[in-house]
């Protein structure tokens, strides 16, 4: 058998249409324009305010787009691979559900837990089944309504966080091209810095866990801030060091946009011209696994056939990795 590589084909997203801006989150909770936006680099962010729509929906919104701009059938679809932390139902998987909404009949799916870097575990993983010869596409979908988890009066919290969802096809090639290394990184050190408390086997739904608002984002900024600038700008430099990469191979950074500050960190780390950078935060927020195809649908215009992309993120756990990625096709 040839030797595959699992390329990125496509990507599509879905983004809600209210947008809440800071001036908005100001009127909610004690904040200001100012202070998000120096702080974190937040001007706004996408909510999906339809009560009876959740991550699953943006997902196969997602998915649906993606089909079409990639003209592929969907019965042609061989897995679905959902990285979420806000899924549907605790079972089953939010990814069989996209599935079914998007029509893929022949696909099994499943979702991966990772938190913000949930979309690298998700590709890599991916890539490896494509590697293996069993399957030829896969589509692997970051998919977030964060607004559900979020508690509006907590100023620690809100202001970060939005909602979408992005997925990208990724497919069999012989081509020198699609991922070409990885390093993923845990440490449950982070479990006491980030997390939510509420809604697991632990702390199952109660009166007192409710009361408590044991079922938001608890993060502690301090420790999550310091860990995320150290741990995300080693892993992208490192990615570079043991395959002989230098900032002028590199044609961009894709980084996890949850702070502006942690991605500038990471860049500088790189070595890297601004103007490599990939940010979008600013429009966006953090909307964890969706943010970095969400960038890669943003840039696919500016992006041609084997441009050498780092794709990094870190999240809640701790988990944290980089991703270096040759990209698979040039502008439609």
């Amino acid at each position: 058998m040839s030797n595959l590589n699992a390329v990125i084909t496509g990507v599509g997203i879905y983004l809600p249409d209210y947008r809440l801006t800071n001036d908005e989150l100001s009127t909610m909770v004690d904040t200001n324009d100012e202070w998000i936006t120096t702080r974190i680099g937040i001007k706004e962010r996408r909510i999906l305010k339809d009560k009876d729509k959740a991550s699953a929906f943006m997902g196969a919104e997602a998915v649906k787009q993606l089909l079409e701009k990639t003209g592929t059938n969907p019965d042609e679809v061989d897995m679905v691979i959902c990285a979420t932390v806000t899924p549907d139902y605790y079972f089953p998987a939010t990814g069989i559900i996209i599935a079914e909404m998007a029509g893929l009949k022949n696909a099994y799916a499943f979702d991966v837990h990772a938190a913000c870097s949930g979309f690298l575990y998700a590709l890599t993983t991916a890539a490896k089944f494509i590697q293996a010869g069993r399957e030829k596409k896969i589509i692997v979908v970051g998919a977030e309504k964060m607004s559900s988890i979020v508690d509006y009066t907590d100023r620690k919290t809100c202001p970060i966080f939005g909602d979408a969802a992005a997925a990208v096809m990724v497919e069999a090639t012989e081509e020198n091209l699609g991922v070409m290394d990885y390093i993923l990184r845990s440490d449950g050190e982070g479990v006491k810095y980030l997390h939510m408390k509420g809604g697991g086997s632990i702390c199952p739904a109660s009166e007192e866990s409710i009361k408590n608002k044991e079922h938001y984002i608890y993060q502690d900024g301090q420790p999550v801030f310091k860990f995320a600038v150290t741990r995300m700008a080693d892993v992208s430099a490192e990615i570079m060091e043991r395959n002989n990469l230098t900032a002028d191979d590199i044609a961009w950074l894709v980084p996890h946009q949850a702070n502006l500050r942690i991605i500038d960190a990471t860049a500088r780390r790189m070595e890297l011209d601004p103007s490599k950078v990939m940010i979008n935060i600013q429009r966006y927020g953090n909307t964890t696994s969706a943010t970095i195809p969400l960038c890669l649908y943003e840039w696919e215009n500016k992006l041609h056939k084997g441009d050498n992309l780092i794709l990094a993120a870190f999240g809640a756990g701790f988990t944290w990795g980089s991703v270096w990625l040759k990209w698979g096709y040039d502008p439609k």
